[in-house]
């Protein structure tokens, strides 16, 4: 059983330090963008650049995002943060955005005739996580077909809650969860709460809790890895703009965030 660690690595926190000066900025360029232009910018090259993102990004993606916007002047980039099917579903209902990322290539292949040729900007890996102190007292996954353990998954058509179900049956752990939650975050928060003994989360969601969670490593041979591929949306207000960010995104600034924050290469 390990500990999260809850050093933020120096690269970053000095990160973090830039949001909040580039949100102030960020703040004038969207009110002038929607005065002047709308949500897609304009005669002014002020531009509001909408990425749906899936909710374990939200963190890096916050930082990632005030660093975008102080390197690209006049471009504003607004996220919106859930779980992957649901963004796939503001998709294909035609809910205005310019880029679209997801935890897996397989909801993004469902929507492939909405969007730009994909390509996978990080991965990850999942985790148990427990309440501090562990009280359920989980030490590998086997111990997740406790009946008496009240444990949490993502819903099974999130891909965490997908990915979940199939290391529990490549375990051979029939574990049936208490509750299924929308996204990897509402699982994470009833950890955090104490509302569960267990859960399963990617490991950079677990990281981001800091001592409000301690983990139970899944061995390799169990786990599985998700991808997350990145597109622009054929309907882009932004087009050139969402290519470039999504071009960005694969750049070294970029990875070497999303590698501090836990993920791993593409």
């Amino acid at each position: 059983m390990s500990h999260v660690s809850t050093r933020i690595p120096r690269r970053l926190a000095a990160a973090l330090l830039l949001v909040p000066l580039a949100l102030p900025l960020a703040a004038c360029g969207s009110d002038d963008a929607d005065d002047d232009e709308g949500e897609g910018g304009g005669a002014g090259g002020e531009t509001t650049l909408t990425v749906l993102a899936a909710a374990s990004l939200t963190d890096v993606f916050e930082v990632a995002g005030a660093l975008y916007e102080e390197a690209s002047p006049g471009v504003t980039v607004r996220f919106s943060f859930a779980g992957s099917q649901e963004l796939a579903a503001q998709v294909t209902q035609g809910v205005p955005a310019d880029v679209l990322v997801t935890a897996d290539t397989e909801t993004m292949a469902g929507v492939e005739g909405e969007t730009g040729e994909p390509t996978v900007i990080a991965r990850n890996e999942l985790t148990i996580v427990t309440p501090p102190g562990n009280p359920a007292g989980i030490d590998a996954i086997d111990d997740l077909a406790d009946p008496a353990i009240n444990l949490v998954l993502a819903a099974p058509e999130v891909p965490a809650g997908r990915y979940g179900r199939e290391i529990l049956d490549r375990a051979g752990v029939d574990a049936r969860p208490d509750s299924e939650e929308p996204n990897v975050r509402a699982v994470l928060g009833k950890v955090q709460l104490g509302e569960a003994d267990a859960g399963l989360v990617y490991v950079t969601d677990a990281a981001s809790a800091g001592d409000d969670v301690l983990t139970v490593p899944i061995p390799e041979e169990q786990n599985t890895v998700a991808e997350y591929p990145a597109a622009t949306l054929d309907g882009a207000d932004s087009p050139d703009e969402a290519a470039a960010f999504v071009e960005w995104l694969n750049g070294a600034e970029a990875q070497a965030l999303l590698n501090d924050a836990g993920f791993l290469a593409p």
